[in-house]
């Protein structure tokens, strides 16, 4: 899952960056103002942002309205102080999909993160059903035929990606920068993303799945289920 945190208290900004990354395994950006957020959201394709609506350059209601009008699918989740209950009220109404006031807990932005990528990804559903496998997306655990299947982080996030866009060509800066997020464009070559669907490719057919994973030459990917 991608993460765009946009929030001008740097330290709390950090800690939901560090918690979402090297606790909960999420790729995960950060801006904290408008201008920087607008322009992420611009290059990169985000699952879900938690946003501030306090920013120091303008307000985050009016990212709300331009996110919802190009990606109606991106999950938007307001963070924001008690004396603001009429912004939330109005994020709300602009498409925004939950809000959480300050202070709160790290677990509970989690959870509800989890919660609104479920409802617009997968239909509110916690376990996943295609063919022989079975997906369990609280846990990011896999079963093959009812025997577990061991992926590392890296493959377990491009084949959620893959089950999130089936049957749909992903070229190769889009499931590089799934994974490493804004830092993607540092990387000279598509070398790690190759090796990580070479691996995810080979298990998958070593546990008897049919080969779901279409090369697509010169652009990147297609994940085929039908």
């Amino acid at each position: 899952m991608k993460i765009l945190v946009v929030e001008d208290e740097k330290e709390l900004a950090l800690s939901v960056k560090d918690y979402l990354t090297n606790i909960q395994d999420m790729a995960c950006d950060v801006a904290m103002n408008l201008e920087k957020a607008t322009e992420l959201t611009e290059l990169f394709s985000y699952d879900c942002i938690v946003l501030d609506l306090g920013l120091p350059d303008g307000n985050g209601l009016d990212l709300i309205q331009k996110i919802k009008e190009k990606r109606p699918d991106i999950g938007i989740i307001i963070v924001s102080a008690r004396d603001t209950i009429d912004n939330r009220i109005d994020g709300l109404n602009l498409g925004a999909d939950d809000y959480l006031t300050k202070p709160f807990n790290l677990s509970e932005l989690n959870a509800r993160i989890f919660s609104v990528y479920r409802r617009i990804r997968f239909e509110g559903k916690t376990i996943l059903r295609l063919g022989e496998m079975e997906i369990n997306t609280m846990e990011r655990s896999i079963k093959v035929n009812n025997e577990e299947l061991e992926l590392t982080k890296s493959e377990y996030n491009i084949l959620e990606y893959f089950l999130t866009n089936q049957n749909k060509v992903l070229t190769k800066a889009s499931i590089a920068e799934h994974i490493l997020g804004e830092y993607s464009d540092l990387y000279v070559s598509y070398d790690f993303m190759y090796s990580h669907i070479k691996n995810l490719r080979k298990k998958l057919l070593d546990k008897g799945c049919p080969d779901y994973i279409k090369t697509v030459y010169g652009i990147g990917y297609k994940f085929v289920s039908e």
